[in-house]
């Protein structure tokens, strides 16, 4: 979307600069490609750049279209006329065209602003038919026109994703029938149940705002307040892929959070979603993640400390400093990101997740009802033995039931919670070397499923797990987009989004280490002490791995396809997103 100047309500688009959309009858559409550069070539070099659109928009092959309208936009920005070359610029639709136009055009940098002193289009309306053709305007019968536009975490689960039943398969095409790119309602704060985002229309709004120096709105900065991802629907017929899911208005909430105003649930972010697709479609064995993880020396101290301490009395009086000399023994973790710049804030988001579910964990942060912390869940007593000195370790992955596709691979859902917990016990040597065991004791089993088991309310609680579920469910889709080739489906290339330099995200500190979660718990004079360690690892492609699908045959639950395309030209250039 670019900046634009109002005259009386609406927008027009003009040569030298200005907003006036001229459809020149006199121009005669050129029977060759060779004749139609020719002919665009005058009108350029003569400075008619409305002719020169109108002669793009007649031609039927739609590279050479795309190849005229560039020509104009590069002739029409080195006339000074930059805000009617962006405005020629969003009529080319396919998106490696735009770019290269763009970038011919001397596309202004992000965080540049426009500016100029307000024409008066009236008296430039006047102009125009005046002079250009004045017997050929509709005012005075003739059939041409001047057009207004209106104002305005480990993840590798086993293939769970498969073929769906009759029904459905017949649930899905209705949905992706009735999701076609279409005009409604433009108020993206309003509830929706099913909010459809084109990504490659957003992605051409924000080109073009980032090309006139402007920075993306903030609809576009939080997917029209988007706070799920329930299925993704591809229009190779229109060039969309759509993410659909509830959406509404949009509010500050908790913790730097940006949450749905009705249901406090997070919304996903445009840099998020860059930055996970940015790694999800780098390859077929994309993955990233986190790891939180003591360091091997003070562990060692750790033991010595304890070997040192064990068997004298520990009295409450003592038992705080006790306990401080203790975290003292295991000082810091060590955070590692990788896959992602930890400098974004998608990974500060899962290394904020892992490190809080920690806390959660170790009693250092309150749960939700039904979510004890290991060490309260510690019983010591006949029957009851107290557990080994073992570093316990937790880790997010994802929790989806399965991702299901409709018969002709233009449909897929995402069913499930989407977040889960795994727990691991690991050996800890007298050197602080933590050797997996592949196992989990009961105790640490029941925590990681109690907090699986109410992950919602967990959600409700502290936002950030929600986001860590908006990150998780933007894998799933970038690396489906890539298994499913569903870029080359619609001639989506993230020319845009897929370019650090066309689009940047923002960055901040990384975080490179966090004190260290331990704490322990007197039952029955023992000390009981826990120390936890894990991380987050993304790497969906076994969910989204096309040899796990079975696709049925039957040709009467193919997705309804017919006028979609018809219904996508309806679209104003700088709608993106329709319920």
């Amino acid at each position: 979307m670019v900046a634009r100047r109002a005259c009386a309500g609406w927008l027009c688009w003009a040569t030298v600069g200005l907003f006036v959309s001229v459809a020149a009858s006199g121009a005669v559409l050129a029977s060759s490609p060779q004749d139609q550069q020719e002919q665009l070539r005058a009108f350029l070099e003569a400075g008619e750049f409305a002719p020169a659109v109108d002669l793009a928009r007649q031609t039927t092959d739609p590279k050479q279209r795309d190849a005229l309208l560039g020509q104009v936009v590069e002739a029409q920005a080195a006339a000074g006329a930059r805000e009617a070359s962006l405005l020629s610029a969003s009529e080319i639709s396919d998106d490696r065209a735009r770019k290269k136009a763009l970038g011919g055009a001397g596309a202004a940098p992000r965080g540049a602003q426009g500016g100029g002193a307000q024409p008066d289009f009236d008296s430039l309306i006047d102009l125009i038919t005046s002079t250009i053709k004045p017997t050929s305007w509709d005012e005075v019968g003739g059939p041409g026109s001047i057009m207004p536009f209106p104002t305005g975490v480990w993840v590798d689960p086993s293939g769970t994703l498969r073929s769906v039943t009759p029904q459905e398969a017949n649930d899905l095409a209705t949905l992706r029938d009735a999701g076609k790119p279409r005009a409604g309602q433009e108020d993206a704060r309003r509830s929706s149940p099913m909010r459809m985002v084109s990504l490659p229309r957003l992605e051409k709004c924000v080109q073009l705002r980032l090309a006139a120096g402007q920075q993306p709105t903030e609809e576009m900065q939080v997917l029209a307040g988007l706070n799920r991802i329930r299925c993704v629907l591809i229009y190779p017929e229109s060039g969309d892929i759509v993410l659909a899911g509830p959406a509404g208005d949009w509010t500050d909430g908790p913790e730097g959070a940006i949450v749905n105003a009705e249901n406090g649930r997070p919304v996903l972010r445009l840099d998020d979603l860059v930055v996970v697709f940015r790694q999800m479609l780098s390859g077929p064995d994309a993955k990233f993640g986190c790891r939180i993880t003591p360091r091997e020396e003070n562990l060692a101290q750790l033991q010595e400390f304890l070997q040192r301490t064990q068997g004298h009395p520990i009295n409450p009086e003592f038992r705080r400093a006790w306990l401080d000399q203790l975290r003292r023994k295991v000082g810091k973790q060590d955070i590692e990101v990788y896959g992602l710049d930890p400098r974004t804030r998608a990974a500060q988001v899962i290394v904020e997740a892992d490190y809080r579910m920690k806390l959660v964990g170790m009693g250092l942060e309150r749960g939700v009802p039904g979510v004890d912390s290991y060490l309260k869940m510690v019983k010591v007593g006949p029957g009851h033995p107290p557990p080994p000195m073992t570093v316990l370790r937790w880790w997010f992955t994802l929790n989806y039931d399965a991702v299901q596709c409709s018969p002709d691979r233009l449909a897929f859902t995402l069913r499930g919670q989407g977040v889960k917990v795994e727990s691991e016990n690991e050996f800890l040597t007298a050197q602080g070397q933590q050797v997996h065991t592949g196992t989990s004791d009961e105790l640490n089993r029941k925590f990681a499923r109690s907090f699986t088991e109410h992950f919602e309310q967990l959600c409700d609680k502290y936002p950030v797990y929600g986001e860590l579920r908006n990150i998780f469910e933007l894998a799933i889709v970038g690396a489906l987009i890539r298994e499913e080739a569903a870029g080359e489906k619609v001639g989506w290339h993230l020319t845009c989004f897929g370019d650090p330099q066309a689009y940047q995200v923002e960055l901040t500190e990384a975080p490179k280490e966090v004190e260290s979660v331990v704490n322990c718990r007197v039952i029955g004079g023992r000390t009981i002490i826990a120390g936890v360690s894990g991380g987050v690892r993304v790497s969906p492609e076994s969910i989204v791995c096309r040899q796990s699908i079975g696709v049925s045959q039957d040709s009467k639950r193919q997705s309804q396809r017919s006028g979609a395309a018809a219904n996508s030209r309806k679209l104003a250039n700088d709608r993106w997103w329709w319920d």
